[in-house]
């Protein structure tokens, strides 16, 4: 059984651009409920709510890709 080494790069690239929005979709959340009395607050809200959701989805697209590339592997025979 190989590992399909093409794949499994993408993988970790998906995981290497979940990692920064881990830190930040909570760090914006954090500061925008230190200002609720802000105009802008639902905004910030949101925005850090959609950065946190982003993060979870190249979680989850790394970890299925990574999985799908060393399950399937090379199809060279």
């Amino acid at each position: 059984m190989a590992t399909d080494k093409t794949v499994l790069a993408k993988g970790i690239k998906y995981l290497s651009g979940a990692l920064p929005l881990l830190f930040i979709g909570p760090f914006v959340i954090n500061s925008a409920f230190k200002n609720e009395n802000h105009p802008l607050y639902p905004y910030i809200l949101a925005l850090g709510i959609i950065i946190a959701i982003a993060a979870m989805f190249l979680i989850f697209k790394g970890i299925t890709t990574m999985v799908k590339s060393m399950f399937e592997g090379d199809k060279q025979g």
